[in-house]
């Protein structure tokens, strides 16, 4: 191998080459990390390397991975299709930057060092405390935090690394390891928080959130899993209060009376019985006409000591569905997402069940009082909202109790007072004797179906849906900017259904919760100092400000004493006030000496979603404005998973608009131009990929054996803008294949000295070429430099790499090269060297044009095949176009040419003629134009397709197969030469066989329920064999019509 390719590197700005050969194959796994250290110590990936004075601005920022993570199929494919738009455009110019960075991710991030405290038996989280904690974390960081940065490397990222921005960079403790230049991103989330609570943006409230109890934290819909699972579904009676009774009816769809009973209860059934606890009240659809008569009546919660227990309303919502089990729903607002807002709607109290941990709770006062605390409200008396959440309605026996075990009992003590549904069934059992009988007996009525639950995508425990206090971002008041840029086209979302998700989403958006009760992260900057009624909450940047706006909103000398937490706090205040002015005998005993008033850091932190909302501008340094920043904000194009379109996307759109100065246009202020969406990465049937089924795809595995060019060509091939993507192992060695095939055409190319230092390295307006061959190859590679342009315009990856794997293959290693032989193997030295300094010129090309696809075997090429001026990875990006290049008369010849091999080879193949026999042609007409270009090409064509001789005729003889090319018949006798019967009978049976599995899938498709019930995968794999079988069918009854032209 040349020696270039051993230390490839910028020396003198020069490349230099020996006279070595090139290896037989391309070492994928020797060369990659040789060729990217080289890129990086040459600074190919700086922003602005390689632009033009002037250029264009082009920043995209990679969507930050959790500083946890490791490089899966999904992060390969959306980081190829970022590189691939990244080394085109850097290759065309423009002042580039690709913004590389991490997220902190908080629950992940504090999940994975609490699990290895544990691991190294080393104190937990609550031992060490806060402090100690958040430093054992910054030493994990230090440790592994870098780790899918360097994966990415091995993917061929261009990113400029030097640059590696961290979500908590600046924050107390940052060590600067992995992330040493990156903006202090610490001081521009917590400025944004200031900023926001001041305008009113930011609140902090009750809401329903879902629950992790295992890592004791709200987290979002995101990291939630639904899972279906073997669940039940009770049925209880709830007795209308007083012994109330009503007619029940029901009835068909025509009215007819189907039952008519009386009844002192409303059934309702439940998946979560204990919840049942916490009941606001029991909702009927305003059209249900079965409980019309006891709307507004109250019914008893059959549940908990009799004597307390309490009477809830009936009341109608359009959230129930009459056709439904009862039709009936019990309201349980603090512990249902669909409840809340029935809750919210007819203001129905909330009362939550459960503590941190999901046990029930065990707080407040005995449940006599609670109970009676809650029976008041319900008649009337005022209560605040934290005054109702610290009502405790579980009944004292359950309290402390995990809440599957509160379930059994409450489903237990339901069912043992007879207020259970009952339902009779028959059953056959067996005696003794083995003898079967039929059993009618009457049992509690619980159906055993499946249920959907919610699980933590890292705990894997059930997500409680719980009234919680969080902090919010009041959504609406900034949501409108974000729709406008949408609308007026400042933004373009591809493909279009995104915008309609976007839309969606965003026109019926809620609060945004942005609190997490963990320790890593963001501190949320809230300072807490006692108030008339509850805690006051100061807002400040720092520590030093929160305590100077407290001094200036008290009395003057009042000091305040920063505590650790709330419960601290408390009992200072416990203390103090046994101090204080107390009256004895009646006399006042004064407390000599300041009062120090304690004050308390919000304990809570920002979820991730937050600072990643700000990673465009905060990655570039804002709140600073440097004219860095003016460059490359707003950003250009965003490439990221269609899954956090609500979640990242639009949240970005929504603080981006919101922070920055609304005096600036909005094209200013934006944080990107075009949004590229994309699918998750399936397997090759189409199935979401995952660890219980098996199907999981490492993509380092792959780049171990197939090389990082044969999984970026993958990603590339199926990115269809909108597509499914469906990965499949068969594909990812064919594109290793291909690979191959560009190495032994370079090789075949340089063992006819095509890159020998006498050829000189032309441009090409320089070639201007005499052989048809060579101007038809020049034409060719226009064309394909304007079809991967245009689709690379489109971010349609799938066309651009299409393009170039049937050119590279189709049209240089398979035609010109076969087409080219001739020339540089004659004894014409005038054409010898033409064809030399085309084909120099077209290898050059297949480099330039497949290097932002297969970044590292065009460059090992590259650099091995003469002296350059500059790496490939800076190598200009041509613009020449197929109206000035391709020529017709040349373009013409070939075409003919190839189509006459291409056809006749299709008809020997079809008719299982040998592939070594040469064989007569006839022709029967050809046109001046055709038979210049058979005059031309005559030993090229008949040594490709293996004819011995042609001849002219005036008719066709009989036992003949035609062959068509333009302006010409062509024939090929082949009766004596195949067993015309024994072929028919050959294809008439294959055909049998195949009609046999055609209709087999045109039925299965054509059944409206398996189309409806078959998971989209099987469908959709059943309708590409369809497609498969139907092209098959197709080829064998052209070859029988051509055997029947035989005779």
């Amino acid at each position: 191998m040349r020696a270039l390719t051993r230390h490839l590197r910028f020396q003198d700005a020069t490349h230099g080459a020996s006279d070595m050969a090139l290896d037989k194959t391309f070492n994928a796994a020797e060369a990659e990390s040789r060729l990217f250290d080289a890129w990086e110590k040459a600074g190919c990936f700086t922003a602005g390397a390689n632009a033009k004075p002037g250029a264009s601005t082009y920043c995209i920022m990679i969507p930050p991975p959790n500083v946890t993570g490791v490089l899966h199929m999904g992060h390969a494919f959306n980081n190829t299709l970022q590189d691939i738009l990244i080394r085109w455009k850097r290759m065309q110019g423009f002042d580039t930057l690709w913004q590389p960075g991490t997220d902190h991710a908080g629950i992940a991030t504090q999940m994975v060092v609490e699990r290895k405290l544990a691991e190294t038996q080393q104190p937990s989280r609550r031992e060490l405390g806060r402090e100690k904690f958040l430093e054992k974390v910054w030493e994990w960081k230090e440790q592994s935090g870098g780790t899918i940065i360097n994966q990415l490397k091995r993917l061929g990222a261009s990113c400029d690394y030097g640059r590696t921005a961290f979500t908590m960079a600046g924050a107390a403790g940052d060590t600067r390891t992995g992330h040493e230049n990156s903006p202090n991103f610490h001081d521009a989330v917590i400025k944004v928080f200031v900023e926001m609570y001041n305008k009113g943006l930011i609140y902090r409230g009750k809401r329903l959130v879902n629950w992790d109890p295992h890592f004791e934290t709200a987290i979002s819909d995101l990291e939630v899993e639904n899972i279906e699972v073997a669940g039940h579904m009770w049925h209880f009676k709830y007795p209308l209060a007083g012994g109330a009774t009503y007619t029940y009816v029901e009835k068909d769809e025509d009215g007819n009376v189907t039952l008519e009973e009386e009844r002192d209860y409303i059934s309702i059934a439940t998946t979560r019985p204990e919840t049942m606890l916490g009941d606001g009240a029991v909702a009927v659809h305003p059209s249900d006409e079965r409980y019309a008569p006891i709307v507004g009546k109250l019914v008893e919660i059959p549940v908990g000591p009799k004597e307390h227990r309490r009477l809830i309303p009936i009341i109608t919502d359009e959230y129930p569905d009459k056709d439904f089990g009862s039709g009936a729903v019990k309201i349980t607002g603090a512990h249902d997402f669909n409840d809340y807002q029935v809750a919210k709607r007819g203001g129905i109290p909330m009362y939550r069940l459960m503590d941190m941990k999901g046990a029930m709770r065990a707080d407040g006062a005995p449940y006599a009082n609670e109970a009676a605390k809650a029976q008041a409200h319900a008649k009337g008396a005022e209560f605040t909202e934290n005054e109702v959440d610290a009502i405790n309605l579980v009944p004292d026996h359950l309290r402390g109790l995990d809440r599957f075990e509160a379930r059994k009992l409450v489903v237990q003590e339901i069912t043992d007072e007879g207020l259970a549904v009952m339902q009779t069934v028959t059953k056959t059992v067996k005696d003794d004797e083995g003898n079967e009988t039929e059993v009618t007996e009457t049992v509690p009525m619980v159906e055993n179906k499946p249920i959907m639950q919610p699980f933590g995508d890292r705990s894997k425990v059930v997500i409680e849906p719980m009234l919680t206090d969080q902090w919010f971002v009041d959504a609406e008041k900034v949501v409108g900017p974000a729709l406008d840029a949408v609308r007026n086209g400042d933004v373009k979302i591809m493909p279009e259904s995104g915008e309609k998700t976007y839309f969606h989403w965003l026109e019926n958006i809620e609060p945004w919760c942005i609190s997490r009760q963990l320790w890593w992260g963001h501190q949320i900057p809230v300072w807490y100092v006692p108030g008339e009624d509850d805690w006051y909450p100061i807002c400040a940047a720092t520590e030093e400000e929160a305590l100077e706006k407290a001094r200036l909103q008290s009395a003057e000398g009042t000091e305040f004493r920063i505590v650790a937490d709330q419960q601290e706090a408390v009992e200072i205040l416990a203390e103090q006030r046994k101090l204080m002015d107390v009256r004895t005998e009646g006399t006042i005993r004064s407390f000599e000496g300041p009062m120090q008033v304690p004050m308390f850091r919000d304990p809570d932190v920002l979820d991730t979603w937050f600072s990643s909302g700000l990673w465009p501008i905060g990655t570039l340094g804002w709140p600073e404005w440097t004219e860095e920043t003016s460059k490359y904000f707003p950003t250009s194009t965003l490439v990221t998973g269609q899954d956090i379109l609500f979640f990242w996307v639009a949240r970005m759109m929504m603080m981006q608009l919101a922070v920055l100065d609304e005096n600036l246009p909005v094209q200013e202020r934006i944080p990107f131009d075009t949004v590229y969406l994309h699918g998750l990465v399936r397997d090759a049937k189409g199935k979401k990929m995952s660890k219980s089924t098996g199907n999981v795809v490492d993509p380092l595995e792959i780049i171990e054996e197939y090389g990082a060019d044969a999984l970026r060509f993958t990603n590339a091939a199926m990115a269809s803008l909108g597509g499914v993507l469906k990965l499949d192992m068969q594909r990812i060695a064919g594109y290793r294949n291909f690979g191959t095939k560009l190495w032994n055409a370079v090789r075949f190319a340089e063992m006819n000295e095509v890159f020998a230092d006498a050829v000189p390295q032309l441009t090409v307006d320089q070639l201007a070429p005499k052989a048809a061959v060579n101007a038809w190859i020049i034409g060719e590679t226009a064309r394909v430099r304007e079809a991967v342009d245009e689709a690379m315009e489109g971010f349609r990856f799938n066309d651009a790499a299409q393009a170039l794997y049937g050119f590279v293959w189709g049209k240089v290693c398979d035609w010109y090269v076969e087409l080219s032989k001739p020339l540089l193997q004659g004894d014409d030295a005038e054409a010898q060297a033409e064809t030399r300094a085309t084909m120099r010129w077209v290898m050059d090309q297949c480099m330039i044009l497949l290097h932002p696809i297969m970044p590292f075997i065009t460059e090992e090429l590259w650099g091995a095949t003469g002296t350059r001026a500059k790496m490939l990875v800076h190598a200009d990006w041509p613009a020449y176009t197929a109206a000035d290049l391709v020529k017709p008369e040349a373009d013409a010849e070939m075409n003919w040419v190839i189509s006459v091999i291409e056809n006749t080879r299709s008809a020997r193949a079809q008719m299982h003629v040998p592939a070594g026999l040469y064989v007569d042609m006839l022709v029967t007409d050809i046109d001046a134009a055709g038979q210049a270009a058979w005059d031309a090409n005559e030993t090229l064509i008949k040594r490709l397709a293996r004819i011995e001789s042609l001849s002219k005729v005036e008719s066709a003889p009989k036992g003949c197969v035609s062959i068509s090319a333009p302006g010409a018949s062509f024939l090929l006798p082949l009766a004596d030469i195949i067993d015309i019967d024994g072929e028919k009978a050959r294809l008439e049976k294959s055909l049998g066989k195949l009609a046999k599995e055609l209709g087999g899938l045109r039925g299965r498709l054509n059944n409206p329920k398996f189309v409806a019930s078959a998971p989209d995968e099987v469908v959709e794999e059943a309708r590409e064999n369809l497609a498969a079988r139907e092209e098959e069918e197709t080829k064998l009854k052209e070859a029988l019509a051509r055997l029947a032209e035989i005779g």
